[in-house]
């Protein structure tokens, strides 16, 4: 037998009281002796023993009720024994780790993996009794929320039924974490685990995930495992869609990379990718994977609004559904604001040409100011920052912290050659510094020429007419500053004797390229050159361009939302289902960045400062619950060696009963009933023997 409370069985003691009470309270009788009625004697004799013999038998009923009353409280248990039909009357803690990841979407003769699981959750629900707690736990949940225990049943098995199946992804390991700590706050004696998976292989926990759970989960705990997997799962995911351009312009082609895998054990044929930009499906493509082959598919797509443009693509239906689909967005500049800082007004002469004859339409806003002005000036307000000068006025800080959230700078020398003010600038951007400088100004005996170009960068994208004819007329270059890359960034141009012509260099979030020379003719013939014109049009739209593979997520994780175009003191955040969420930012901090983890759903987020979007984010379920590959039984339990279980571990079969095995393993009958019962039985013997006690002593002689 086990208690409960065994800290009320002290209370055993309060028995030694009708013990004490009897001895203080003996009654002797007088001896009188009638001389007459000698016969008399014997009777009273016998009476005197009766009357002994009740109270003691008063005294070891009183003793009796306190005894069976104070263990009663104590909660006396019977371990794995059943009495009245009563099988495991101990309360119970019953947590449900329900698998609603998007693996348990697979459909089998039964149906879906899920809707089994809930089928069973009901199914032992029943087993459980009024004064029962239950909590359920759902693996694909990354809310922070304490789950907390219910003994309503009814809403809970509503709560149970109402369970969907999630984007998320998740590992059964953080879930059994949660279910250690609600086991290890209740004073129930049946504590037990339900987990009710597919228990799909690597998903089980992260590594450097797994902690000792010993002490929560000792050998009173029971954990059931209800494993639904089984049948060989047809299934091909979009694993990823990348998107390949890096200069973004109005009615311009925009090549993507879809990632199809197939995840099966059999060949598919023909598979049909679509791609759809803004809703409408602008291209199509079919590929054919044999089993566990993986392809990457170039599709491209003309994009004819600008903003924020919204695209996924999509394959057929198969047996798991949420990697079917995949999303990405990309940003299409209705307007770039250019800002052009010299410190000779003329040295900008080439370059604002350049930029008004490539400007499709009014896709670039130029303004032209002094670079005396740069230190007062927000630089926010400029995708592209352009620099013909050295003498920055202090503003080298602020230039950094403009590329760190995401500018784009274009830098070059001015034209009077001031090389050490040069070195000064490009070491406060944390660029390479020139050496030295190379030929002399309007020197047109010894011109050096361009050596290597690399074709492959962003800025060469649609400039010639036949791709296969990449041919580039070398401008004569008089005078330059002698600038290697030293490993901070790549040459695009190089000149013949090894160093670079233009570079490109990251910056935080932002781009900058370093051009080796002043755009004007004194120093080269580059302005005059048909390059000239393209390469600063594509340099500054390239430069405009914004990363946005870091603004793709997993479900359930946290973004950063960059709140640096934002003015508004609240923002809306639209969901891909429609419904909206509003953030006041006054309760977010002074931070440029939020924090915002409620991404449960897979697509695309909208972020508005008051009317206007200011960002968009995206997206997408974990790939790897697309593996089709499931634990085994000894796998498990390996695991639970790792996390030092100490319970009991049944593995309950798809063919066996679960309610039969889990009334089978249960610890056994709670008998307080039956000692209270007994209590009161001997309470009513005690009163109606008190009562012929007192009349025998009524009765008796003095």
């Amino acid at each position: 037998m086990i208690f409960l409370n065994p800290a009320v069985l002290f209370g055993l003691l309060a028995a030694s009281i009708p013990v004490l009470i009897h001895l203080l309270n003996l009654r002797k009788l007088k001896r009188v002796d009638f001389s007459t009625l000698a016969f008399l004697k014997e009777l009273q004799k016998n009476k005197i023993r009766k009357i002994k013999l009740k109270q003691w038998l008063l005294m070891a009923l009183r003793m009796g009720i306190i005894l069976f009353l104070v263990t009663a409280f104590a909660r006396p248990t019977l371990k794995g024994t059943a009495i009245g039909g009563t099988a495991s009357a101990a309360k119970t803690t019953a947590v449900f780790i329900l698998d609603n990841t998007p693996s348990m979407s697979v459909v089998d003769s039964k149906g879906s993996y899920f809707n089994q699981a809930k089928a069973a959750v009901n199914e032992l629900l029943d087993q459980l009794q009024e004064g029962d707690d239950a909590a359920l736990i759902l693996v694909g949940d990354s809310g922070e929320e304490k789950i907390k225990t219910t003994n309503d049943l009814v809403r809970f098995r509503k709560e149970v039924n109402d369970a969907k199946i999630s984007d998320e992804s998740g590992y059964l390991n953080s879930a059994i974490v949660k279910a250690a700590e609600i086991l290890g706050n209740s004073d129930n004696f049946n504590k037990e685990i339900y987990i009710l998976s597919d228990f799909q292989s690597g998903r089980l926990f992260k590594q450097g995930g797994i902690s000792n759970l010993g002490r929560l989960l000792n050998d009173k705990v029971r954990l059931y495992t209800f494993n639904f997997s089984g049948k060989s799962v047809y299934n091909i995911g979009i694993d990823n869609i990348k998107v390949n351009t890096q200069i973004f312009e109005q009615n311009k082609p925009v090549d993507f990379g879809v990632t199809v895998t197939n995840y099966s054990n059999q060949p598919v044929s023909n598979l049909v990718v679509s791609l759809y930009v803004d809703k409408e499906r602008s291209a199509q493509q079919s590929v054919s994977l044999g089993a566990g082959e993986s392809k990457i598919i170039s599709m491209e797509a003309a994009i004819k609004e600008t903003g924020y443009v919204d695209v996924y693509a999509e394959i057929e239906d198969d047996e798991v559904a949420a990697d079917n689909k995949r999303y990405t967005n990309i940003f299409i500049p209705k307007e770039i604001p250019v800002g052009i800082f010299a410190e000779n007004p003329a040295d900008a002469k080439f370059v604002n040409l350049a930029l008004n004859a490539g400007s499709n339409g009014s896709t670039l806003n130029i303004s032209s100011k002094p670079l005396t002005q740069i230190s007062s000036l927000d630089l926010s307000q400029f995708d592209v920052v352009i620099i013909i000068g050295s003498d920055l006025s202090g503003a080298g800080q602020k230039l950094l912290s403009y590329t760190a959230a995401g500018g784009g700078l274009f830098l070059m020398p001015g034209s009077d050659g001031d090389l050490q003010s040069f070195k000064q600038l490009t070491s406060g951007l944390k660029l390479p510094t020139p050496s030295v400088s190379v030929g002399k100004i309007n020197d047109t005996g010894s011109p050096v020429r361009f050596d290597k170009i690399d074709f492959e960068n962003p800025v060469f994208q649609n400039i010639f007419a036949h791709r296969e004819k990449k041919a580039v007329e070398s401008p004569e270059i008089y005078y330059y500053y002698k600038i290697s890359t030293e490993g901070k960034g790549r040459s695009i141009i190089s000149l013949a004797d090894g160093s670079s012509f233009l570079g490109e260099y990251k910056s935080g979030k932002g781009k900058i390229f370093l051009m080796n020379i002043s755009p004007v003719l004194s120093w080269s013939t580059f302005p005059l050159k048909s390059l000239f014109a393209p390469l600063m049009s594509k340099s500054v739209y390239y430069l405009a361009s914004k990363d946005r593979t870091e603004n793709d997520y997993i479900a359930g994780g946290i973004v950063n939302i960059n709140l640096s175009g934002n003015t508004s003191p609240q923002i809306k955040i639209r969901k891909p289902d429609g419904t909206d969420d509003f953030i006041n930012l006054q309760d977010a901090g002074s931070s440029s960045y939020l924090k915002y983890n409620e991404t449960s759903l897979t697509g695309n987020y909208k972020v508005y400062g008051g009317n206007k979007i200011i960002d968009e984010f995206t997206v997408n379920p974990d790939p790897r619950e697309s593996v089709t590959k499931y634990l085994d039984n000894d796998e498990f339990e390996e695991y639970l060696k790792k996390i030092d279980f100490k319970g009991k571990f049944i593995n309950v079969g798809g063919n066996q009963d679960p309610a039969k095995i889990v009334l089978q393993s249960r610890f056994g009958s709670e008998l307080w009933k039956y000692f209270i019962l007994i209590a009161i039985i001997l309470a009513f013997v005690e009163m109606a023997v008190a009562r012929n006690a007192k009349k025998d002593l009524a009765g008796g002689v003095n």
